[in-house]
């Protein structure tokens, strides 16, 4: 008894002991301004213990050793090492990492600081993408980076249209969108990628950044990184979600019955009149005026809806001294405001990890899964609601005959078409299934530590696109109907595979920085396509019936079969050199060889140099200039977007006069190009700075780039026709300016300002000899001369309107046209008392030559505010909708024309009237159609409120929890006859409206 006695005095001793070794240490961790560093990692050296740091860098570890060693890490700091050495309480102060003080940013193929750049980069980060309530990462970008023209598009899922510094090829001859490389994988768009999952997006805009991707990178570059884990990182589990609703901004004003019935009155037109008339006999009359019939449609108001938009993802980092992991789900679903089976929504996973297998190897793979679903709109819908009168209903009772629902048909009161749009709305059922998968394996292999590695990396891309577009039968009236049912399927798939092995030596003797990177890439792209088309398919109302297989009849000539493989391979290398951190010279050379062209192979140099003039002596007692770096690059690199050589001989029988006598002849020719990749010459001249202890940040680029051998088509003597020959050049040159402006005021309150403006001049240099080229339509005509820019639209210039007899009577022109009050005054440009096509002038483009931004954000303790704001001025819009007046004159006119039109003198300097509407003479191309399409816009305000890590709710501690409420373009101020002035090529048929979003937003971390 007395053993066991002691034994137990013994056990309670020595676990006492142990205990009392076991304390809680809790403490602050804080910059050397003594500002708290939220999100540092604070771990338990050669454990897995260990915790981040809440909103205010304070944390708390439980049951430490009293000779525990912590370890502390934040991004941009130097990682340092504590000794408990018994203590409860440990404040931390970290200090700036001088090799980190400037941002780290994503070159091809590696990374660099921002200090060591002398190329044009801009990069934006994942709390600024997160910010944009969106489907497509891009569109998060519109109005930050100078230089990047985002014109957004209002479809659900819709892409926007990027382009970076312009356009450089001919429209038609080859796409002008960026390259992006996702995680070391090329892709032509990034629809696919959840926003949430993306660390950083960087535009890579001169050639000297660009072209170590070489061919397929003239447009510019878009570098994304998704989301990683961290060695010795604390697992967190993160929650990032919103729900909102969509509501179409601006809804374009269309003449109501009132104003339609007076312009149809004073148009003279008995056809219209008599519709008048049978529209008031079948539908009655107004009771407010009875000259009125009485319905008065807004067809633009009945197709539109509120729509949903919500986004669910949750992600999962962290990782030990050897691996680091992050794996992540995304939910999104977005409707469209178009009121039928039109929405989009798309289920990614994603995982990556790195693992280090040894001292000297580190291994690790990437890999996303994404599965969309997309209804389309049906388009026709835009432009029949915009033609269509507001003088016949939705849907017509006395329409007895119509199938399988009574809508109405302006074909019913004597209009040639039926006009309703909802037809097309409910007939047409139009889905894409979209499956994408990315996955990428490399190994590194550390063969001299921290001097020299090499790195293999495999990607493959593979998508697959199922399409299907059903056209369900009905009927209205005689020319309103579909008899027959069909479905139209295709199939394609995408296959595309890179290879990379990089080698790179880094060394530092002395104040000599050097880093040499060589590497080769293999790529292997390949496509195949498939599709039909069947009619007469059973049991129309039952999806399971919508299958080629189910069809009556299937079309033989809709069956088609293609494909195709395309191989690369590219050497490349590049230097970067730095003498003390002041001299800085960059270098690159690609060979890029292809299989696409006659010409396999191309080799592109870039330079750059820079000039670091704050690290100078003369420099040093300056004291506000903190940092100041002059830069300048050169270079060359191709653009694999054009099509390949193609072509056919031809005969052709010409006529022509020998001798005066009219001579019939054949003329036999080969209409085969000769092809090879664009060559995109680029100069580009910055400042970098940062002034008053880095509060304010300026960076600044002028840019000439030339894009030479460019693809145009060049006319055939005597015969008609054109070939495209390799033998054009096109220039866009312009200024761009970023400043921004930090300040922390105290621990409670900071802000900042950033804004950028940039400026671009398009313009074509030559056209082999050509004195021009033509694009657009016959009617509307746009044309490309030297010294202007590219595709400008071109026509008459409209100086007034006739507004009486005496004018009419004193004006040549007016009395050789037979003219009449109310039609348009053309300017005289050669002064020939005539008005004919020599009287056509370059009306402008659709290309923005200024474009600005501003971004603003509070911080004051628990609470955010930010805006943006972004705009641009100097392009135009085509109206064409006001244009299709050519071929019809039997439908609705926006309300801006009808209130405005001439109709006495004195009424309107602008708009003809409505007589003249229907007069060739006031339908040519002019600048009546062609109008300015600035807009400004407040592109976001959030308004947010962070929940501090252990704050107490109902008795609970709770996690860091982020609630924001966010407005996405609520207000677009702009004079445009539209929905909104961004039309992509600068012609305006049927733009889908782009919505205003308003979310409420949840992030969690545990």
């Amino acid at each position: 008894m007395k053993n066991k006695i002691t034994f137990l005095l013994l056990l309670l001793f020595y676990c006492s002991t142990i205990f009392a070794q076991q304390l809680k240490v809790s403490g602050t961790v804080s910059d050397q301004n003594g500002i708290p560093l939220p999100g540092a990692s604070v771990i338990v050296k050669n454990s897995t213990i260990g915790v981040q740091t809440d909103f205010d860098g304070k944390f708390t570890l439980e049951n430490i050793s009293k000779s525990a060693t912590l370890v502390i890490s934040y991004l941009g700091y130097f990682t340092i090492e504590q000794n408990v050495n018994g203590q409860s309480e440990i404040n931390i102060t970290l200090k700036e990492d001088a090799q980190t003080l400037d941002e780290v940013v994503v070159v091809g193929y590696g990374k660099m600081n921002v200090k060591d750049l002398t190329s044009s980069i801009t990069t934006i980060k994942a709390e600024e993408i997160a910010k944009t309530p969106t489907g497509t990462a891009m569109q998060a970008l519109q109005g930050k980076v100078p230089g990047l023209q985002i014109v957004s598009s209002g479809g659900p899922g819709d892409s926007p249209t990027i382009r970076v510094r312009g356009i450089g090829s001919f429209p038609g001859a080859g796409s002008s969108a960026p390259l992006y490389v996702v995680d070391g994988m090329f892709f032509d768009n990034i629809d696919f990628l959840n926003p949430s999952d993306i660390t950083s997006i960087s535009v890579l805009k001169d050639a000297s950044a660009s072209a170590i991707y070489g061919v397929k990178a003239a447009n510019g570059v878009v570098l994304i990184e998704t989301k990683s884990g961290g060695y010795n990182k604390v697992t967190e589990v993160v929650y990032d979600g919103y729900s909102g609703y969509q509501v179409a901004q601006n809804v374009l004003k269309m003449a109501n019955a009132e104003q339609f019935t007076t312009m149809a009155l004073e148009s003279g037109s008995a056809a219209d009149i008599s519709f008048i008339a049978n529209a008031m006999q079948r539908y009655g009359r107004s009771r407010i005026n009875p000259n009125v019939p009485d319905v008065n449609t807004d067809w633009y108001k009945e197709i539109l809806r509120p729509a949903t938009i919500q986004n669910h993802s949750i992600g999962v980092t962290g990782g030990s001294d050897k691996a680091s992991y992050s794996i992540g789900l995304n939910y999104f679903e977005q409707e469209g405001i178009l009121d039928m089976k039109n929405q989009y929504e798309r289920f990614n996973l994603r995982s990556k990890l790195d693992f280090k297998a040894t001292d000297w190897l580190t291994i690790g793979g990437n890999m996303i899964l994404s599965n969309a679903t997309k209804f389309n709109e049906e388009s026709a819908a835009w432009n029949q609601a915009y033609f269509a009168v507001p003088i016949i209903p939705i849907y017509d009772d006395a329409n007895t005959d119509a199938w399988p629902i009574n809508y109405s048909s302006a074909q019913s009161i004597g209009y040639r078409s039926g006009q309703n749009p909802f037809p097309a709305l409910t007939y047409n059922n139009n889905r894409d299934k979209t499956r994408k998968i990315l996955a990428n394996f490399y190994m590194e292999f550390d063969l001299i530590p921290k001097k020299l590695s090499f790195k293999t990396t495999y990607n493959h891309s593979f998508a697959s696109l199922d399409a299907r577009s059903v056209d369900l039968p009905y009927y209205i009236t005689n020319g309103f109907q579909r008899s027959i049912s069909a479905v139209t399927k295709r199939s394609e798939t995408f296959s595309n595979q890179i290879w990379d092995n990089v080698l790179t030596y880094n060394d530092k003797f002395g104040n000599h920085n050097l880093t040499v990177m060589l590497g080769s890439s293999f790529r292997d792209d390949a496509w195949n396509m498939l599709t039909a088309r069947g009619e007469d398919i059973p049991s129309i109302d039952q999806e399971v019936a919508w299958y080629i297989s189910q069809a009556g009849t299937i079309n033989i000539a809709s069956v088609s079969d293609g494909g195709s493989r395309q191989y690369g391979l590219s050497y490349f290398g590049r230097v970067s050199y730095n003498f003390n951190d002041k001299y800085l010279l960059y270098g690159t050379l690609r060979a890029d060889g292809s299989s696409k062209y006659q010409e396999k192979w191309g080799y592109f140099p870039t330079i750059g140099a820079g000039w670091v003039l704050s690290e100078e002596n003369f420099m040093k007692e300056n004291n506000f200039t903190d940092y100041l770096k002059l830069r300048a690059s050169w270079g060359q690199l191709g653009n694999s977007n054009v099509p390949a050589s193609d072509g056919a001989n031809t005969t052709s029988i010409v006529d022509t006069a020998i001798d005066d006598v009219l001579v019939s002849g054949t003329v036999a020719s080969s209409t085969f190009s000769s092809l090879k990749w664009e060559l995109t010459e680029e100069t580009n001249i910055g400042i970098t700075s940062r002034f008053f202890n880095n509060k304010l940040t300026l960076d600044a680029d002028y840019f000439i780039r030339d894009t030479k051998e460019a693809v145009i088509p060049v006319g055939f003597p005597l015969i008609p026709g054109s070939v495209n020959k390799s033998v054009g050049s096109i220039r866009n040159a312009g200024f761009e300016l970023a400043l921004s402006w930090n300040n922390q005021i105290s621990d409670n309150l900071s802000y900042n300002v950033s804004t950028n403006i940039s400026t671009l001049k398009n313009e074509v240099l030559d056209l082999y000899g050509q004195e021009y080229i033509d694009g657009g339509s016959a009617e509307f005509r746009q044309r490309s001369y030297v010294g202007e820019p590219l595709l400008a639209f071109y026509g008459r210039e409209v100086i007034g309107v006739y507004q009486n007899e005496a004018q009419i009577q004193a004006d040549p022109v007016a009395v050789a046209n037979g003219l009449v009050p109310g039609d348009l005054i053309y300017k005289d440009q050669n002064n020939d008392d005539l008005i004919d096509d020599s009287d056509r002038v370059i009306l402008g483009s659709y290309l923005p030559s200024f474009m600005y931004g501003l971004n603003i954000g509070i911080n004051y303790k628990n609470f955010e505010f930010s805006t943006s704001m972004m705009g641009q001025t100097g392009n135009k819009i085509l109206n064409r909708k006001r244009g299709e007046l050519i071929w019809t004159s039997d439908g609705n006119l926006d309300a801006d024309l009808a209130i405005n039109r001439w109709h006495g003198e004195g009424t309107s300097n602008s708009y003809p009237s409505s007589a003249g509407l229907r007069k060739g003479w006031n339908q040519k191309m002019s600048d009546y159609f062609v109008e300015d399409g600035s807009f400004f816009r407040i592109q976001n305000i959030q308004i947010a409120y962070n929940f501090k890590q252990g704050s107490q709710f109902v008795g609970t501690k709770i996690p860091d929890i982020r609630l924001s409420l966010t407005a996405e373009r609520p207000f677009t101020f702009f004079k445009y006859n539209g929905f909104n002035p961004e039309v992509a090529n600068g012609i305006d048929t049927q733009t889908y409206p782009i919505p205003a979003v308003y979310t409420l937003g949840v992030n969690i971390k545990i």
